[in-house]
């Protein structure tokens, strides 16, 4: 029942998506820019990175903001009240469309971050991050994965203790809840950074 919901989800979301308008986003993009920037680039690490997202994830998000049940609003309540599920559709596409911005991965964050990303944990049954979000971050849309590559290292870390505190829970299969729950805050944020540097070649 749990998949056949999921199913449903993604293809509404994928409706969404293919009548999403680029201009029309760009335009109502001016509301979200203070805190996600122009291009969707955020200047501030608690604040994520919109651009090169896959249009059903964000689409989902804006959701699951709107419904308050597995994500925590915040200052995007008063702001996602007001969407409409065209409006929700055009800033997704607006979005996707952005480049990926490139990050740098500090030198003493990079082998700890690299190894989580790349092979996990074992001793701390921590999963690799590769296996959902692919070798250089770019997910996996028809699978519901995020793109991370290039993600604000402050806004990754409050993430995943959000995660791991089950304050938020709009993760598929309670995925990122279980692998978050063995992770401690610098397993988290030597991923963070990681993540942070991630580019697709």
């Amino acid at each position: 029942m749990k998949k056949m919901a999921f199913v449903l989800a993604l293809s509404t979301s994928c409706t969404l998506y293919a009548a999403g308008d680029y201009q029309a986003g760009q335009e109502k993009s001016t509301l979200c820019a203070a805190c996600h920037g122009p291009a969707g680039v955020s200047t501030m690490p608690e604040w994520p990175n919109l651009a090169g997202q896959h249009p059903p994830y964000t689409i989902k998000q804006l959701h699951d903001y709107q419904e308050g049940k597995h994500r925590q609003a915040g200052v995007m309540g008063p702001i996602v009240a007001q969407l409409t599920e065209q409006d929700i559709s055009d800033l997704a596409t607006y979005y996707a469309k952005q480049p990926i911005p490139q990050g740098i991965t500090p030198q003493k964050y990079l082998k700890r971050g690299e190894q989580l990303y790349r092979g996990g944990d074992f001793d701390k049954h921590i999963t690799a991050c590769i296996a959902c979000h692919g070798p250089t971050g770019q997910g996996n849309a028809q699978a519901g994965f995020p793109v991370v590559a290039g993600q604000q290292v402050g806004y990754t870390v409050a993430q995943l203790q959000a995660f791991k505190d089950k304050v938020r829970s709009n993760d598929l299969n309670a995925i990122m809840r279980d692998i978050s729950a063995r992770m401690d805050v610098d397993d988290m944020t030597a991923v963070a950074h990681y993540i942070n540097g991630l580019y697709k070649e």
